[in-house]
């Protein structure tokens, strides 16, 4: 299985689901939306997937920072997809696939244990 991790290194969650992928040896690539970015092209793909309420992290620093008139410009894919091409800290990371399909979006061990089990 090719796995392509899309994260920020510094974010505690991208960092703990590296761990859990070393530690049970799954090789990975890893993607750092922050320096490398993230393509529009990439975002639809995820949020046909997906959807792009699951993406677009609410709960995180970045979301909570914005303006309420910014907030509330958000009311579907595509101006989604435009603020996280703008902000990429706001996606929910981190965003696991394999080949061109999301296999996990997040971190939760269970899940990471079911999946790379197979």
């Amino acid at each position: 299985m090719s796995v392509v991790v899309y994260g920020i290194r510094n974010c505690n969650t991208v960092k703990s689901a590296l761990e859990w992928l070393k530690e049970n040896n799954v090789a990975f690539e890893f993607h750092d939306f922050k320096s490398r970015g993230v393509s529009e092209k990439k975002l639809e793909q995820w949020c046909s997937q997906e959807g792009w309420q699951s993406l677009l992290n609410k709960r995180g620093t970045t979301w909570r920072q914005l303006q309420a008139s910014e907030q509330a410009m958000v009311t579907d894919q595509s101006s989604a997809i435009s603020l996280m091409k703008e902000k990429t800290s706001i996606i929910k990371r981190p965003v696991i696939e394999s080949g061109s399909k999301v296999i996990a979006l997040g971190f939760d061990a269970m899940t990471y244990a079911e999946i790379f089990s197979r």
